[in-house]
């Protein structure tokens, strides 16, 4: 057995993982890189020949696990993409979106370069197109939780619930050797415990090999407030003074997850009755996909649904699909809440509200995700005095907060309870998907608290599981 780490090593985005076991070559993952100084690394070509690649199994839907499914087809995969029911509808809108927004800018940097005369680092092409993407869709195979996919005679995939979005998965490999059984374990991203909507990781007992996310692995997450009297404050104050919330997010699962708390407030009265909307066409798609899978939803949120009280729903959401809605809402003399993506101000809708609002005092930005380091949404929070947006710089001049405890991600005592299930240690333990400080701090713990062997990868690093 071979694996190869593409991606996500000694970083956080760009999930890839290339496995050659029992005569089958697949890929965990195939995602996007977002960090700035490696986002080049997007346009090279797949180091795997992607014709001989049996298949690509994918953990879940965001768009640093499953952001460079349409190029691989492009040049020349032509396999099944394996995916959860859930996971399968929110990699079509992902995609979709993914392929319209690098159009867009595409277009919109190759009139700017051409108004200054000049030429950018990347090209001014996008990365695919919608065209790629209807290629890559047919392709994708959908497998419900605990059933057993076959990839060979010898080789089968399991997914179990990873409790980060929905449909997320943790994906257990095994393998046929001779008279043996091989197990590897991707965990994908690993949600939190008594998170809302989802229901909780699912814990495993037994893996010869593990390869585990790190992104909160030199922290636990910060609870002095509940989420939602955080965000019960950070309202009130905003509304009070006359200005504007704006909250970048993650179309997927977190916007969701926002929609919950801020439903709650709304009906215990806990805020001014204000317009709230939900500007992002794609996070309107992925809600209708949350309101189809029910069958990924906690217990809390089925006891929401049976009370008359649906979560994603409630009094003053107001839902703008179109361009002439979105413009329209900064036309609004009245405070409001915006809520837009992307939620690390990569692009999208979010940006032309930033340059709305960042210059005026009276509002506040509310951070409530991860932010990479070098994207725009890391340079606000870090304090930057003045940030460039669409080829210009703007004064920040609005508040800037975060809201601790919303991440999707496990932190460091989370990941260790999902390692501790494990009833003996797998022989090797490989940490990914973190920045390099955040996975060898975690490293470290795993190494002293619990014994274990671990590993934390190199880009392009190959090992032999024998």
């Amino acid at each position: 057995m071979k694996l190869q780490f593409l991606g996500a090593a000694r970083q956080v985005t760009g999930s890839r993982y290339y496995l050659e076991a029992g005569g089958a070559k697949m890929l965990i993952d195939c995602g996007m890189f977002q960090e700035r100084e490696h986002q080049e690394r997007n346009w090279t070509p797949s180091p795997v020949p992607p014709e001989k690649i049996d298949a690509v199994v994918l953990t879940h839907a965001h768009l640093d696990h499953c952001g460079l499914v349409p190029k691989l087809v492009k040049e020349g995969f032509r396999g099944p993409i394996l995916a959860t029911p859930a996971s399968a509808d929110l990699v079509e809108i992902i995609l979709r979106d993914s392929a319209e927004i690098q159009m867009e800018d595409a277009a919109y940097k190759k009139r700017r370069h051409e108004k200054e005369g000049r030429r950018g680092k990347h090209p001014e092409l996008p990365l695919y197109t919608i065209g790629d993407v209807e290629q890559a869709l047919p392709l994708v195979r959908t497998v419900p939780y605990e059933r057993t996919e076959k990839i060979n005679g010898d080789v089968w995939v399991t997914f179990h619930d990873a409790g980060h979005i929905l449909g997320s998965a943790v994906v257990e490999v095994t393998v046929c050797q001779g008279d043996q059984l091989r197990r590897v374990l991707f965990s994908g991203d690993l949600g939190q415990w008594d998170r809302p909507i989802v229901r909780d990781p699912t814990l495993l007992h037994e893996a010869d090999f593990v390869v585990m996310e790190s992104t909160y692995g030199d922290r636990d997450h910060d609870s002095h407030e509940s989420i939602e009297s955080q965000l019960e404050r950070a309202i009130n104050e905003t509304i009070r003074g006359g200005g504007n919330v704006v909250i970048p997010t993650f179309a997927v699962e977190r916007a969701q997850e926002l929609m919950f708390y801020v439903s709650r407030l709304v009906r215990d009265r806990r805020i001014p009755h204000v317009p709230v909307f939900l500007d992002s066409p794609m996070a309107i798609d992925v809600t209708d996909v949350f309101r189809r899978h029910r069958e990924c939803f906690d217990d809390q949120t089925w006891q929401m649904i049976s009370s008359g009280e649906p979560p994603l729903q409630f009094p003053g959401l107001k839902m703008t699909r179109s361009v002439e809605e979105s413009k329209a809402i900064n036309k609004l003399k009245e405070p409001a809440i915006i809520m837009a993506s992307s939620g690390m101000c990569t692009g999208g809708r979010i940006k032309h509200h930033l340059r709305k609002n960042l210059g005026r005092p009276e509002c506040t930005v509310v951070f409530v995700g991860y932010q990479v380091r070098g994207t725009l949404g890391r340079q606000i929070l870090e304090g930057n005095p003045q940030v460039r947006i669409h080829g210009r710089p703007w004064q920040v001049r609005a508040r800037i907060e975060q809201i601790h405890g919303f991440s999707g991600h496990a932190d460091r005592g989370a990941l260790l309870r999902w390692l501790s299930a494990f009833r003996k240690p797998p022989r090797r333990l490989f940490l990914t998907h973190g920045e390099e400080e955040a996975t060898l701090s975690l490293a470290d713990r795993v190494r002293d608290q619990m014994g274990w062997e671990v590993e934390v990868p190199e880009y392009q690093q190959e090992v032999d599981l024998g």
